[in-house]
């Protein structure tokens, strides 16, 4: 704009200097940024850790969310506290709540159930605890877990097709639904696999009495590989314990909640045949979004599976749990190695199930009957069912609720040593 235009001015219009025109223009543009950030409110989303962050699967799946979720908002903030046990839950709350969260979530269920009682206290504020078998919810206190039994019957299928002893193990922590649901998509994944190739594998479940306990995990890991010939690993507990043994022993690693070569480095795709890896971030998305909508009635129960997506904010689009390794999704997570000696079957049939999967129309828990071992955990007024108790006929769709908090028991043929 030139001076000539600046004085100058419309028939019928007030003639205003070129100052007074930059200064108001400046002062228009001013009120509507802050008028555009008054519209976006600030949420701080505050992530309860049970554990240490550095080195662990589950916790730091649940840190890499939430920095990607501050990294996909510019409005949303991620705070976190690490090593909370259920009597901090609680203190630790309130603290971040008076320094403005509005979200609070516990990533583990021992220490996450006491936000529900401080759910009322806080009506503007969303809590949330992940779901090991509780999924009690209030209007504000949201339960959540991923369908991680998908990838884990993916992890099955590569697993049972790379066995040439005919012998897969698991190296886990307890007996909990969590744990027993999630060996169950493994087993399934395996006995579909042996089936298709018409070889009989077996997979022998050991425990080690918690989550991370590295030298009772070690020794669990080497008996099942020299007392009963696991040429395939995996496990259910938080430690790289039974990876070093796998490597030290040269037989196949299958990894859980994070893709472990990718991310963190541990071994290499010569030892890690496919991991799983857990997109918390989907399940934060939902909330988050729900509360910048001013949604006063959220979803309280979200279990999201392999068909609900997010997108980062680099634009990749990610599911809630696949199938990951060395960075690389899908088929192509399977160690280059590994997929040498995995017939071009099973391979077809991993690409079929997946996308199946992905598009919600195949899941192994409403194909397969579910037929109980009678192995499990007794549950208050659910007890183990009787071995050979058809519990969920195939072709059935067993309910969110039942998933998350009923089964309790071990899949028929699960060979679980003392």
């Amino acid at each position: 704009m030139d001076r000539h235009t600046c004085s100058s001015a419309p028939s019928g219009w007030p003639r205003v200097s070129a100052l007074a025109l930059v200064l108001a223009l400046a002062v228009g543009s001013l009120w509507h940024v802050h008028s555009a950030s008054a519209a976006a409110p600030t949420v701080t989303l505050a992530i309860l850790h049970f554990s240490v962050i550095k080195g662990t699967t589950w916790s730091g799946a649940h840190h890499r969310a939430g920095q990607r979720i501050a990294q996909k908002y510019p409005n949303v903030k991620y705070v976190y506290r690490e090593e909370v046990g259920p009597d901090l839950t609680v203190p630790y709350a309130e603290e971040l709540i008076r320094q403005g969260a509005n979200i609070v979530v516990g990533n583990a269920e021992f220490m996450g159930l006491p936000l529900k009682d401080i759910a009322d206290k806080y009506p503007n504020v969303y809590f949330g605890s992940v779901v090991a078998s509780d999924v009690s919810r209030k209007t504000n206190f949201i339960r959540f877990f991923p369908r991680q039994y998908q990838a884990l019957y993916l992890e099955g299928l590569i697993a049972g097709a790379l066995t040439r002893t005919g012998n897969v193990g698991v190296v886990s922590a307890f007996p909990n639904v969590q744990v027993l649901r999630r060996t169950a998509g493994f087993f399934l994944g395996v006995q579909d696999a042996a089936r298709a190739l018409g070889k009989r594998v077996n997979v022998y479940v050991k425990y080690v009495g918690d989550w991370y306990k590295p030298t009772e995990e070690r020794e669990v890991a080497t008996t099942l590989v020299t007392q009963y010939k696991v040429d395939v690993l995996t496990q259910q507990t938080d430690s790289g314990s039974p990876l070093d043994v796998a490597q030290q022993r040269g037989i196949w690693f299958v990894g859980k909640d994070m893709d472990i070569v990718g991310f963190y480095g541990w071994s290499n795709t010569d030892t890690v045949a496919v991991s799983f890896d857990t997109r918390w971030e989907v399940l934060y998305d939902r909330m988050v979004r729900d509360y910048l909508a001013g949604n006063r009635s959220p979803r309280t129960l979200l279990y999201l599976g392999m068909r609900d997506t997010m997108t980062l904010a680099d634009g990749t689009v990610v599911s809630t749990v696949d199938i990951m390794n060395n960075k690389k999704v899908g088929v192509d997570a399977i160690s280059p190695k590994a997929r040498r000696q995995i017939p071009d079957s099973i391979v077809r049939l991993v690409v079929q199930r997946r996308e199946q999967m992905r598009r919600g129309q195949w899941d192994p828990f409403q194909v397969h009957a579910l037929v109980s071992n009678g192995t499990g955990l007794a549950l208050p007024g659910t007890p183990i069912p009787p071995k050979g108790t058809v519990v969920k006929p195939a072709g059935q769709v067993p309910t969110d609720e039942w998933l998350l908090s009923k089964f309790n028991f071990d899949l028929n043929g699960l060979n679980v040593l003392k």
